[in-house]
Formats: C-alpha cells, structure tokens, sequence
C-alpha cells in the first residue's frame, strides 16, 4: 500500500462509526463502503423510450457479456482447481509453494492465510475503566496531556503469529507473536524416549543478599541456524562457521552470561557473553534474521540498575541500553525486564513491555549489511505507555508486566502483576478492554485461531496475602479476544508460599494437528505446596480429559509432534524431571532426571532436540526419540 494511501486510512480511522459510536470503524467496513459510494456513482439510467432495435441490441450484448463471463469463470474454476490441488501437496510437504502462476500463488496464499475479521471493542463488564485508573503517554521525553491526542508515524500491523518470522530457529518466548509455539520442525520420535545428549555449565550471579543460579523463570532458550553469510562475520570458532547444519543455542541465564552452544553437541560456538546483569527471562532475536538479541535484566545487580540491553551478534557488543530508573515508571525505581520481546518489521520498532508498568515503543532505525558484515540502529523516536490500577498500591495488586505481549493486528494482549488483563491498540495508545485475571499474573496470554474467531488462552498465580493466607481458587480462562469476555474457566483450588507462588506460573500450551481439540498447562501447589498437575483440558469446554501428577511445575509445557500429526508433550517440573506424555491419554511415555534441585526455565524444541537450563547450573541437550 503506498504512503498515501496509509495516510488516507489512518485519518480515517478515528472517525466513530454512527451506529456503533463505542468503538472504532474497521478498515474491512469503510473499504467496503467505499466500493459501494463508487459503484453508485457509475451506475446508469436506461431512458425509458427503447425501440425494438434497442432492446434487440441490447439482448445481443448480454448473451455475449454471458459467454465471456461462463469461459472466463470455467477458467478461473479450473486455475482455483489446480491451485487447491497444489496446496494440498504443499501442505503434505510441510513446506512453502514456490512455483506457479501468480494466480496459484496468490490463491494458495489466500487459502493458507489465517487472517480474521478482527474488530476489537469492549462490553460493560470490559471496559477499561473498570480496571484502570487513568493511563498517560510519553514521546521522545515530552508528556501528553491528552492520550487521544497521540497519533502514529506508522502503523505497527501484526499477521498470525505463523508469519511472525521466517528464521530457521526460535526467535522469542514461545516462538512468536502468539506465543503458540516454541518448537521447529518435527520430533519425528519412534520409541518415545528422551535421550540425555550433553550438558553445559552455568554460574551464579550474587547482588546484595541475594544469590542467582544456573536458569531461572521463564528462562527459554533461543536457537538460530544462522547462514553461512551471516557466520562469516560472527565471532564464532571456525569449526562452528564451516559447519553448515549448525544451530546455534542462546541463553541468556540468571549468572550474567549469554551462553552460545550447538545444539547437538553442546560445544561452545563462541565464548561467554558477560553483561553482569540476571536474566530469568528469555530474551529474543529479531526475527527478520538480523544478528540482534534483544533481552531484559531481571533484577539489579553490583553493575547498577537492571536495564535492557540490544546486543550485536557479530561481534557481541551492546549497542543500545533502554529502561534503568526510567522517571516515566510509577513504580519507582524499579525496573525489572522478564517479558520476551518482539520486533515489528515493517516498521522497524522495538515493543517491549516492562515490570515497571511501561510499555516502550521504539524505531530502531537498523541498517545492517550483510554482505559487509555491518550492523547498526539509531534509535528514533521513543513512545512509552504507562498505566495505573483502581486496586494499585505499593503493597498489593502492583502494576507492571512480567509476562510477555501476544500481538495480533495492531493489539496488543498483556495480564499484570496486579490483576488485569488488557486489550492494548499500539497504534492510538488507548485501552481497547480489560478483564479481571483476580491476581498477580505471570502467565502470558496466548492467542489462538478458532472457526474464523481469536480466543486467548490465560491464567494466573497465587500471591500470598492479597486474596488469602490459605489457598485461593485459580482459574484457566478461554477469553474472547475481540470484548475481553470470558468464555469459560476452569478453577483449581491452590497454596501458596511467599516469593514461591502457587497457581499458574507458566504459559499454556494449545494443541495442534492431531491434539488441536486440547490446551495443556501447568497448575503448581494444587494439594499442597509441593505438588502439581499438567492438566490437559477440551478447548470447546474447558472440561478436564486427564491430568498428571507430579511435583509442581514453573515451566511451560511444550508440545511436539511427528510428521504425520501425532503428537507428544513434555514439561519439566521442580523434582528436576522431564516428563515426556502421550497428548491424547496422559500415558506417560518416559520421563528422565537432569538436576537435582528446581527445574523453572521453560524448554525449547528444535526438530528432535530439546535444550533447558536448570537452577543447579546446567544446560542440558536431550534428544526425543
């Protein structure tokens, strides 16, 4: 679309929509009108006196008009045909159609397109001011008086989260924009075994009195297989440069370090990053392929103020640090980062939310030339978004993110530490809904496609003293994404510890292929404070097929499958067990022990590995056979 054109939508954006004056008029609907205005304005009057040669004539041209438009459309049927055919094979393949007619081309895509009608607006029991005081907005240091008054350069626009990136690897937490997927390729697993293949140190990280081990929550891997272009100008060993089947592993841990491994064998690719900084969050790679890493400190340390820092991934230098004791933040000094970012491509902006209740969006202005290995940003304009509670105070139902933002369209989906879960337009700032997710929440929303309409997935955790000193009830919600109201929730009754909270901590993993009926997730402290279930329940109903007990589990279960649908699914919980499930039945196929303590970080799965780090200081490789 050109540059005009945008302009033209954008203005158009904000005009109401008369019979529907809460919301705003979608871009489906006002184009629409506008087709019809047009047509109308081309339409003609026949006068009333036709002679006979007239309508004679007249008979004539639409028995010809006819003709044209049957061989026409047998035509197109026959393309439409062939088009579909061509599809199905593709999609058989598992991989993209790359040969054709554009007519193919442009048809296949349409019929693999996901994209929905999406026009989000709130009802009574979801509007914003429910939930939240008054929000503000802050550009390149200037305050806003009025949010309204707040207008885009461009329009950050996401596609389903399957098109967030094409990266060979795993980019952010959970793999993308919806937070749906933190697997590549197939498992392809015959035995149903998991097979310990290497281990790698980690370190500690002291700041103060406290002490930070090996990988903590959330704690993903990333995994790259970079091109052999873009090694070529990577710090990286020379046996690592010349292997062409190399996936790189990247993990940022809680010690201060960014490991870099193979992913099959566990060899170091390049030497330790140290920033000094603990990361329990998972970071991301931007996911147009450019060498960048984008991650957050989670908690301060003896360098100073926990930031987030972008990274070059040439040569592993920081490049750009964001966030410590920023003054827009309402709460204080504080300035944790374990949410995973995502990067808009079109625009070249940096989203990322943060603890300290600020949602950052920055024009990176990158310029990276692959060929001569030089990479550059020049951060731009700066737009930050903060936001207060009715419930918020500096003791209880805090504001501020530690989950990570799933994004579809121009929406943003975030749940907080004090309870809410909200429904965010990036592009007017403004607060589309929000739902009352009752806790402290730390579990990211994920987004999910079904009959044509988008649902989120969440839950929450349990803080001690807020709702109760004994146990509280901890539902698992199936949202509808376009009003913020709950479909259905599932409840469990759950304990608590102080700083070790019960409930939910992980995010909810929704079933595909054969296992596309079901969502899994994992609820901690459900009898008492050391035990848990990954509960398998029906996305049509929220009713439970079946559960495995265990001891609790912080991390998020992955699912994985073989070529053919069939599919399996794996957590790891704080025994320092993997545990490997039959995703239709619960059977548990096999399980195995990598660490003697706590097991928080969420693993990864690149074909038929899977990389996870643990609290005791290791990062481990398992093959699933």
């Amino acid at each position: 679309m050109n540059q005009k054109r945008k302009s033209q939508l954008r203005k158009s954006r904000y005009k109401k929509k008369s019979a529907r004056p809460e919301y705003l008029q979608s871009t489906v609907q006002r184009e629409t009108q506008k087709r019809k205005q047009r047509r109308r304005r081309k339409r003609f009057r026949l006068k009333p006196q036709i002679t006979i040669g007239g309508i004679i004539i007249l008979v004539l041209l639409i028995v010809l008009a006819g003709s044209r438009l049957f061989l026409s459309g047998t035509k197109a049927g026959s393309d439409k045909a062939q088009a579909v055919s061509s599809s199905n094979a593709k999609k058989a393949k598992g991989t993209k159609k790359t040969k054709g007619s554009k007519k193919e081309k442009d048809l296949v895509e349409m019929e693999e397109s996901k994209e929905i009608f999406f026009e989000p607006h709130c009802v009574d029991s979801t509007k914003p001011e429910n939930l939240i005081s008054y929000t503000n907005i802050e550009v390149d240091g200037n305050l806003f008086e009025n949010v309204a008054d707040y207008k885009p350069d461009e329009d950050i626009t996401f596609n389903v989260g399957q098109e967030y990136t094409n990266v060979d690897g795993i980019v952010t937490f959970r793999g993308n924009s919806f937070r749906d997927n933190p697997t590549y390729g197939y498992a392809n697993m015959t035995n149903y075994k998991l097979n310990k293949l290497w281990s790698a140190d980690t370190g500690s990280l002291s700041s103060g009195s406290a002490v930070w081990t090996g990988s903590g929550w959330t704690g993903q891997p990333l995994m790259a297989k970079w091109p052999k272009e873009v090694k070529a100008h990577m710090n990286m060993t020379e046996k690592a440069k010349a292997d062409d089947d190399l996936v790189e592993v990247i993990y940022a841990c809680m010690d201060g370090y960014v490991y870099f491994l193979d992913l099959r064998t566990g060899e170091k690719t390049r030497d330790p990053l140290y920033l000094g900084y603990t990361f329990k969050g998972a970071g991301a790679l931007d996911p147009r392929g450019y060498p960048i890493m984008y991650v957050g400190a989670g908690y301060n340390s003896n360098e100073g103020t926990a930031r987030v820092f972008v990274v070059n991934l040439l040569d592993c230098s920081v490049m750009y640090t964001f966030g410590d004791n920023d003054e827009f933040s309402l709460r204080g000094s504080l300035s944790f980062f374990d949410g995973s970012a995502l990067v808009d491509a079109e625009t070249d902006t940096l989203i990322y939310p943060g603890e300290n209740g600020i949602v950052y969006l920055i024009k990176l202005n990158t310029n990276y030339d692959q060929n001569n290995g030089t990479l550059s940003i020049n951060p731009g304009k700066t737009v930050k978004w903060r936001y207060y509670g009715t419930r918020s105070s500096t003791e209880s139902f805090w504001i501020g993110m530690e989950d990570s933002a799933a994004i579809y369209k121009g929406y943003a989906f975030m749940a907080d530490n004090g309870g809410n879960l909200m429904c965010l337009n990036l592009n007017t700032l403004q607060l589309v809904w929000g739902q009352d997710t009752l806790d402290d929440s730390n579990s990211t929303p994920v987004l999910e496609i079904e009959n044509g309409h988008l649902y989120l997935y969440v839950s929450t955790s349990f803080r001690l003293g807020w709702r109760s000193y004994d146990s509280a009830t901890i539902p698992i919600w199936k949202i509808d994404a376009e009003t913020g109201e709950i479909v259905w929730h599932t409840d469990y009754q759950c304990y608590t510890d102080d700083g070790v909270s019960g409930g939910v901590q992980s995010t909810i993993a929704c079933g595909k292929n054969e296992l596309s009926d079901y969502i899994y997730v994992t609820v901690s402290k459900t009898s008492d404070n050391a035990s848990g279930v990954l509960a398998c329940l029906k996305k049509s109903d929220g009713s439970k097929v079946w559960e495995d007990s265990s001891s609790y589990a912080w991390s998020s279960p992955v699912c994985v499958y073989n070529e053919d649908g069939s599919g399996k699914v794996l957590y790891c919980n704080s025994s320092g067990d993997v545990r490997l499930l039959d995703g239709k039945t619960g059977k548990l196929e096999d399980t195995v022990s990598i660490s003697d303590g706590v097991i928080e970080a969420s693993p990864a799965v690149y074909d038929n590995y899977m990389v996870v780090g643990t609290r005791d200081c290791k990062i481990w490789g398992i093959q699933l056979q």
